[in-house]
């Protein structure tokens, strides 16, 4: 998402290639997303991103004749234990409902009772169309003569006389501007190029799918999450996809779900809940991907002339797409950047250096 969006950004003022290192976009992590538009998700640099997204998310802009939304609502839940947790979600987040045990419950019904102090409710949290944004910026790009080449892994990456070589599978390539917007190999290509990295941590995420009883009618249930991100689970169709929130520290890979952490993370779900977990249809893992301060990088590396970072989504990607893909071509084409000068200077990543 991040190397396509920017891509079509810079696409209307630049030739603009899109160097994939798999056979098609979104293998890894942007094909793996649960992703739900929460405008009070991450923290204040992050909400700004998301502020910054929320009208191409609802209107479409340029990129398709509707939207990308649809109704969901976000459901933060403070079980016994996690005031704290539940304090700092709140503070500085607009647009929340507080609701007690019982008006919890009457949203999300298979919460044990015993389990529910308070919860947060955002309403107007959606649901993402994620390969509906992914190839809206496809459609730009080509439309505007860029490129995506697929099975084109970098092997080496060097600079000469101004100018960037790429050595692929697919060929060599060269430009001006390297954009690495290489997700969990963030640091790997920085070192091709010979930058310094910035501390990129690639963490598992997994997710399992789980079958719901007839009876049970899950189509308005809000994704619902203990506070402290010990799980979340989230309605789809006549399923609940079910995460035990995990992230682990990886290495940058084809990412695989752990059986240990996946049944850790169910029994959590099923403590909290009265949800009895019969079996799991299918699961998967992605990586998200953090910088040291978690959070995003979006910027020009000031020891590599023409070598730009967009990198460190972790969780925030999907939701920061627009308004980053947005931010990385304003940079990179000296304009007028989307989002305040400070919010500019947050994401740089000058500050690890």
């Amino acid at each position: 998402m991040a190397g396509c969006g920017a891509a079509a950004r810079m696409a209307p003022h630049a030739k603009v290639t899109v160097l994939e290192a798999e056979e098609r976009p979104a293998y890894h992590t942007t094909g793996r997303s649960a992703a739900v538009f929460i405008l009070n998700y991450g923290n204040n640099i992050i909400r700004a991103f998301n502020a910054a997204s929320e009208e191409t998310f609802r209107g479409g802009a340029d990129l398709a004749d509707t939207g990308f939304l649809s109704p969901r609502g976000v459901l933060e839940v403070e079980e016994p234990g996690q005031a704290k947790e539940f304090e700092s979600f709140i503070d500085g987040s607009s647009g929340l409902q507080i609701l007690d045990a019982q008006e919890t419950l009457k949203l999300f019904p298979i919460y044990r009772p015993e389990m529910v102090v308070r919860s947060a409710y955002e309403p107007d949290a959606s649901d993402i169309e994620v390969d509906a944004l992914l190839q809206g910026f496809i459609r730009k790009l080509r439309a505007n003569d860029g490129q995506i080449v697929p099975n084109a892994r970098l092997s080496a990456l060097t600079r000469d006389k101004g100018i960037w070589r790429a050595e692929t599978p697919a060929g060599p390539f060269e430009a001006p501007v390297v954009v690495n917007a290489s997700g969990a190999w963030g640091d790997v290509v920085a070192g091709l190029a010979g930058v310094a990295p910035v501390g990129l941590t690639p963490c598992r995420r997994t997710i399992a799918v789980v079958p719901v009883p007839d009876d049970l009618d899950t189509r308005k249930w809000p994704v619902t999450a203990s506070v402290a991100e010990t799980w979340y689970a989230k309605p789809d169709g006549g399923r609940l996809w079910v995460s035990p929130a995990d992230e682990d520290p990886m290495e940058p890979h084809d990412a695989y779900p752990d059986d240990m952490i996946l049944a850790e993370g169910l029994h959590r779900f099923s403590e909290a809940t009265t949800f009895d977990v019969t079996r799991v249809e299918r699961s998967w893992a992605g990586l998200r991907t953090f910088a040291p301060d978690r959070t995003l990088v979006n910027g020009w590396e000031p020891d590599a002339e023409g070598f730009f970072w967009l990198v460190g989504q972790g969780g925030y990607g999907i939701q920061t797409a627009p308004a980053m893909s947005q931010l990385a071509a304003d940079l990179v084409l000296d304009h007028a950047p989307v989002v305040a000068q400070d919010v500019v200077q947050a994401v740089s990543p000058a500050r690890f250096r």
